[in-house]
């Protein structure tokens, strides 16, 4: 299915799901949304870029290999745990951080961390498993 049409259109397609599920991802805890959800949506880019125009595009794209940005976001998830163990609480117990930017106030809290290590793990594994895949059935 690599009509021009479609080889035209993936690219621009591609970028708005990119966007919309790092706007699915943002959301996550105060409406229904999240990391894996965002990922999902990133992932299906990915899928949909690849099946347009050839996996090596996608591998030029990305600039990363699939499964090693699965390792950063199960790091980035880990990571997220650690705070808690600071105030002496239970292990991944929600921590905020609230600041003032530009007159906004802003809150970030390790939910939202571990959230973004979800999203880098599915976009990792599932685009990995997509590539794979369309690779074997190019061949």
């Amino acid at each position: 299915m690599r009509t021009v049409i479609f080889r035209t259109i993936a690219p621009y397609l591609s970028a708005l799901m990119v966007l919309y599920s790092i706007f699915v991802l943002l959301r996550g805890h105060n409406e229904p949304g999240g990391g894996f959800i965002g990922g999902l949506i990133a992932a299906s880019a990915l899928a949909i870029f690849g099946i347009a125009c050839g996996v090596a595009s996608v591998r030029r794209a990305m600039k990363i290999h699939p499964m090693s940005l699965a390792g950063f976001g199960l790091f980035i998830g880990t990571l997220s745990a650690i705070p808690a163990l600071f105030q002496k609480q239970a292990f991944m117990t929600s921590q905020w951080l609230e600041f003032r930017f530009f007159d906004v106030d802003v809150a970030l809290s390790t939910p939202l961390v571990f959230d973004i290590g979800v999203y880098f793990v599915v976009v990792g594994a599932i685009g990995s498993i997509a590539l794979a895949l369309e690779e074997r059935e190019s061949d």
